[in-house]
């Protein structure tokens, strides 16, 4: 898998948690809307898109398997963030 494209959008509410959301691309052939990127309680964490169940619970529609997958689209995601800010910054 290589991703070829991450584009971030910065969300302007400084009282929420959710920080930005990130759309990929994969291999020039497959797009991800929709991650989310959130500052918790430990530090930042991506949300895959997801949709409420019937139940109220939500469910992941895309992620990753492996965590090796997930920890390369946590650091290349939040690189892109951190570049986004920088170039809104000045």
């Amino acid at each position: 898998m290589n991703i070829t494209d991450i584009r971030v959008r910065i969300v302007n509410n400084s009282n929420d948690k959710l920080k930005a959301v990130a759309s990929i691309t994969i291999d020039d052939e497959l797009v991800v809307h929709d991650i989310k990127i959130i500052n918790g309680e430990k530090g930042y964490f991506l949300s895959m898109p997801s949709r409420k169940t019937s139940e109220g619970e939500f469910k992941d529609i895309v992620h990753p398997i492996k965590t090796q997958v997930r920890e390369e689209l946590k650091e290349k995601i939040l690189k892109a963030y951190e570049d986004a800010l920088a170039a809104n910054n000045q």
